[in-house]
């Protein structure tokens, strides 16, 4: 009996290839597409779920409810965890994580760049990353250990023991060996901790100074509570930590009129659970993905299959009609109920079956273009993990039943004698018909709505005035091998005389995200006169104005005729004479009201506010400082507008004379500005391959149930031809009826578009208005494709011969 089933089955397909290949090509591209995107939102969910008890891991933050805007931040000063170890007994374990440039390592005389993370001995305890060699509880102990990881250990070893063999880190004087006491397995992809190599932050330069800076905010810091402590009792426990270290902090706000929030607090230290950092752009600078998105990339990958199970039923319905005669001849010589539905189901299960192996064909074939196109991570090994297959199989089970279930379970139900005599009729056959054809062109005009918006709202960031003008300035990553202070140097007096250049600056912070992807943010904060001052610590060289463009409000540059400009001199930025509460703070000391040393700063110019970071992340101002000591991280040089094509290969060129040992690696200005808005542009170009992709699975429905009903009305359409009707008269007939349901479907689909999309822009403080426009334009366009795709079949049907047509009936 199953071999006549497949039999049949495979029979009535190949009598109805049409009707076949439109469902097999329907599902596969859907499948295809889904998996896409179910990849990318389980690699975005499942990020550091990995780790063993992270439930009770989490990470510290301030809250400050300031009256201007309550505001996050997840950057911690280097006391704090010392503070909080000695307070707080009772933690499980408690870790600093500090991650910022890649270091310099050399061994044997061979060098490389490597992400060496200073963090304290807990972090073994606190996360599950595998160790291979040494041990958890003591591998991290002393201060000249380190802890490589898997893939470190063979780059710099090879297929050696790396146990207990020395590795020198850090450039020059700030060079310092370490010895491997340990081995740990690489970080996966949906990792929020990212590393090479694992010091202790007391090895590193400079820790010995900052140790007491509560001030300055550079770094991370995680907890593991007991488990017998939750995080809502640990957090009203912090009340009087903070009240013991940030009275100036609680004093500043105060005095502004802050309020307490629904817990009580003007300004807390909070935490967040290990699961939710990823998603929390705040806390995490910017690093992280919005949550909104992830929700975004799933309802579409819903929207897109569920497309193509709406074209797969009214297909089946559809054809319904025209298997009427068969299923009531097999109902006349004894055929069950369940025998006729096993038997339809059959048919659809192995389309459904054929669909899912070609769009698994097609995954496989396309996940490189996938990952280039949209700068993803996506690897089919997430495919194998328990929890994907069965997502997968589960799909596959509701397509067949839903898709395919619900059109056999309607033609086993038909009547044999209604059916043999002609007289077959459902009642009002069309309701579902048009509903599903509505659904899908509402999810369509919807994605439309959304991928015009959200590019749109990427345009206004990228054109939005950043205070500086970023066009004709090249960026240059130094990296670790070279000094970049000396690499700076070089370059100026090779440029000096060319009559392209027009200035060469450094600093330690990239603007936009550059070739080398890092983004680094350091903060200073002191009291001023009683007042919390807090902006963004920036190390500058000669010339950064000049470079960028930026005027001077009042005051001076730096200049290298004033001796002191280079050790306690600064410019600020217009907003932070404002928190300073002066008019004109130009040659005043900037520093803490209790700091009596000779160590505060002279303000020798103040200059209009600029987005050193982008628009997306919090604002905060700007102190600029220079210094002879301090790492260069960064070279930009602007060059003149009609220099600009060739001048990144003239830069190349030089750059293997003044810094042969590092890679050249510079890059547009403007375009790492572009960069910024990384996950906006993705959200904009997934939303246009979903829109694109619905709308065709749409179309290719809409023609093929054209097809089958102006088929079912090719008796009606003879009729009103020898009744006298004209083909144009026919036309709009035939097509009202599908203009209709586009309609009613933008009807449905533009409100909600514009509700999702005015919540998504509330995340910004910089967004656009949504036009009115934008709707009309994918409302006539959807109209406009609509009856591009019935035209063919209704032109077709209105020039047949009524004569054929109705010896035909």
């Amino acid at each position: 009996m199953l071999r006549n089933y497949l039999k049949i089955a495979f029979r009535n397909l190949w009598k109805s290839k049409g009707y076949a290949a439109i469902n097999v090509v329907g599902l596969s591209v859907a499948f295809c597409i889904c998996v896409f995107l179910f990849l990318t939102a389980y690699l975005q969910l499942t990020y550091d779920s990995f780790h063993k008890d992270g439930d009770r891991i989490f990470q510290t933050y301030y809250f400050s409810n300031d009256p201007e805007r309550p505001t996050r931040s997840g950057t911690m000063p280097l006391p704090l965890l010392p503070a909080l170890k000695a307070d707080y007994p009772e933690l499980e374990a408690a870790t600093r994580v500090i991650a910022g440039r890649k270091s310099l390592v050399e061994v044997k005389g061979n060098y490389f760049d490597k992400l060496v993370v200073q963090t304290d001995a807990d972090f073994l305890k606190i996360f599950s990353f595998p160790l291979i060699r040494g041990n958890r509880a003591i591998a991290l102990r002393d201060l000249s250990s380190i802890v490589i990881s898997e893939n470190m250990a063979t780059a710099l070893f090879g297929t050696e023991n790396p146990m207990g063999k020395p590795i020198e880190v850090g450039n020059d004087a700030d060079k310092r060996q370490y010895v491997v006491t340990g081995v740990i397995g690489d970080a996966p992809n949906n990792s929020t901790i990212q590393y090479d190599a694992l010091v202790r932050p007391e090895s590193w330069p400079g820790y010995q100074t900052g140790k007491d800076a509560w001030a300055s905010n550079s770094h991370a810091v995680y907890l593991k509570l007991p488990p017998q402590i939750n995080k809502a009792t640990f957090e009203n426990r912090l009340k009087p930590f903070v009240q013991k270290y940030f009275r100036g902090r609680l004093d500043e706000l105060q005095k502004k009129g802050a309020k307490p929030d629904q817990q009580g607090d003007v300004f807390a230290v909070r935490l967040q659970h290990l699961s939710d950092i990823h998603f929390d752009r705040e806390i995490s600078s910017g690093r992280g993905a919005p949550i909104a998105l992830v929700y975004t990339i799933l309802a579409i990958a819903f929207f897109i299959l569920l497309i193509a199970c709406i074209n797969f039923i009214n297909l089946s319905i559809a054809r319904s009609f025209t298997r009427a005669r068969e299923i009531g001849v097999r109902k006349s010589l004894g055929a069950l109920k369940n025998q006729l539905f096993v038997q339809i189901w059959g048919e659809s299960t192995l389309l459904c079956l054929v669909g899912f192996g070609v769009g698994l064909v097609l995954t496989i074939l396309l996940l490189p273009r996938f990952n280039a196109t949209f700068d993803a991570r996506l690897n089919l090994d997430y495919m194998l993990q328990p929890g994907f297959i069965g997502l997968i199989l589960s799909i596959f089970l509701l397509v067949t039943l839903v898709a395919g279930g619900y059109p056999a379970w309607q033609m086993s139900k038909f009547n044999a004698v209604e059916v043999l005599k002609g007289k077959l009729s459902m009642k009002r056959p069309g309701i579902l018909r048009n509903s599903l054809i509505v659904t899908q062109f509402a999810m369509s005009a919807l994605l439309a709505c959304c991928t015009i918006i959200a590019a749109q709202q990427v345009d206004y960031l990228r054109a939005r005035p950043l205070g500086f003008q970023k066009d004709q300035v090249i960026s240059i990553p130094v990296g670790t091998q070279v000094n970049g202070r000396q690499v700076l140097g070089r370059l100026r007096n090779k440029l000096v005389n060319d009559p392209s250049v027009l200035a060469v600056t450094g600093t330690n912070v990239n603007i936009g995200r550059g070739m080398d992807r890092v983004s680094s943010r350091s903060t200073s904060g002191y009291t001023y006169k009683g007042k919390d001052v807090t902006s963004d610590w920036l190390l500058v060289d000669y010339d950064y104005l000049k470079t960028l463009n930026i005027r001077p409000l009042s005051g001076r540059d730096f200049d290298r005729a004033y001796s002191t400009d280079s050790l306690k001199s600064v410019i600020i930025t217009e907003s932070l004479a404002k928190m300073m509460g002066e008019k004109n703070p130009v040659g005043l000391l900037l520093g803490d009201d209790a700091d009596s040393t000779d160590s505060k700063l002279r303000i020798i110019g103040v200059i209009p506010d600029f987005h050193l970071y982008s628009l997306a992340d919090q604002a905060r101002p700007i102190t600029m400082h220079i210094s002879n000591s301090e790492p260069i991280h960064y070279i930009f040089v602007r060059v003149t507008p009609q220099s600009l094509a060739g001048s990144m290969e003239k830069l190349k060129a030089i750059w293997q004379e003044v810094a042969p040992q590092s890679e050249f690696i510079g890059s547009f200005m403007d375009a790492n500005v572009d960069a910024w808005y990384q996950n906006e542009e993705q959200m904009a170009k997934i939303c246009s391959l979903a829109s694109g992709i619905a709308i065709l699975l749409s179309c290719l429905g809409l023609f093929a149930v054209a097809m089958m009903v102006i088929e079912q009305r090719t008796k009606e359409i003879g009729i009103r031809k020898v009744m006298g009707a004209s083909i144009p008269n026919i036309i709009v007939v035939l097509s009202r009826d599908f203009v209709k349901l586009v309609v009613i479907a933008l009807l449905v689909a533009i409100p909600i578009a514009w509700f999702l999309m005015n919540t998504w822009l509330d995340n910004y403080l910089e967004r656009i208005q949504i036009s009115f426009w934008v709707f009309a334009g994918v409302g006539l366009s959807a109209i406009l494709i609509a009856l591009a795709t019935v035209s063919f079949q209704t032109i077709k049907a209105a020039l047949v011969n009524p004569v054929k047509s109705l010896r035909s009936e």
